[in-house]
């Protein structure tokens, strides 16, 4: 499936700024069964410095600075994206058990090595009952782990609640475990907290879900914004394999991967120091829209 991709990201500042720099992750990334076709970034005001490169993990990231004056900032992003994303054999995955020895084992230290994301790290801790939770819902150790890690995401999605607003950027995984309710960052961040402390490496996903789903399928929860999911590292022969526990499903042609990282942190679509006075204002869209759709019309 070929995607035309908008997003499109303003602040309005309460009095000038001055100096500002940031860092964006908001180009796809070409891999896990896409292919970028093109991909832009517009952003005003012109910034005075400005880079593209990668970060660490290997995703798209552009740098820039300002040191003029300015009250608003507004960053566009406009891609085409061929998805093709075949069905994970989940069935045929090794147990959970065997996984989790063999990323104990890895010697790897590229950027897609699982060793990186079995640990804590700034938003991804351990939590008692949590790590409890996650473990009853693996359920059989000698089960194909693909299953059990969709079963843990149906039980994430049928165990808590959808509901914008009720947590906040900075929601930690205690808070949202305990209270069952969130949006898709929450939710990932208690996947990827719970399977680490059962010794099974999990990332976290940024991204974009298609906002209309093909006829007779259900809307997808988190359509309008970026949206989040997890990664699983299921053994060296099957790899990284998404997950989606907003939605209870694997992550098919449906979701478009922009970044991945260890949490929240390591992929947020901008990050960066400025100064100014009093609270900002900020709006966040996003279209995407199979590209035969746009040719019909």
């Amino acid at each position: 499936m070929k995607y035309a991709i908008r997003l499109k990201i303003t602040y309005d500042y309460p009095s000038a700024v001055a100096d500002a720099r940031h860092i964006l992750r908001i180009r796809p990334r070409t891999d896990h069964g896409q292919r970028v076709e093109t991909a832009t970034v517009s952003i005003a005001p012109r910034p005075e410095e400005r880079d593209a490169e990668f970060d660490f993990f290997d995703n798209p990231v552009d740098s820039i600075a300002f040191f003029s004056a300015h009250t608003k900032l507004a960053v566009e992003m406009r891609a085409r994206v061929d998805v093709e994303r075949n069905e994970p054999p989940l069935s045929e995955t090794p147990p959970a058990p065997l996984v989790a020895g063999e990323a104990q084992a890895s010697r790897r230290s590229d950027a897609s090595s699982p060793i990186h994301f079995l640990g804590p790290s700034r938003r991804i801790v351990g939590v008692t009952a949590l790590t409890s939770f996650v473990r009853e819902t693996l359920g059989d150790r000698a089960s194909p782990a693909g299953d059990a890690m969709l079963a843990l995401t149906k039980r994430i999605r049928a165990d808590f609640a959808y509901v914008p607003g009720s947590t906040s950027v900075g929601t930690t995984v205690r808070e949202a475990f305990t209270a069952r309710r969130g949006v898709c960052q929450d939710f990932s961040h208690v996947m990827i907290a719970g399977l680490r402390a059962n010794g099974i490496p999990a990332r976290y996903v940024s991204g974009f879900l298609r906002t209309n789903p093909p006829e007779g399928q259900p809307r997808l929860e988190g359509a309008d914004a970026m949206h989040a999911w997890v990664d699983v590292w299921l053994g060296p022969d099957h790899g990284w394999v998404g997950f989606d526990p907003t939605n209870g499903v694997t992550a098919g042609d449906d979701h478009i991967v922009v970044a991945v990282g260890r949490d929240y942190d390591d992929v947020s679509p901008i990050a960066g120091v400025f100064v100014t006075t009093g609270p900002q204002e900020t709006s966040h869209s996003v279209d995407v829209v199979p590209i035969e759709e746009l040719a019909a019309d």
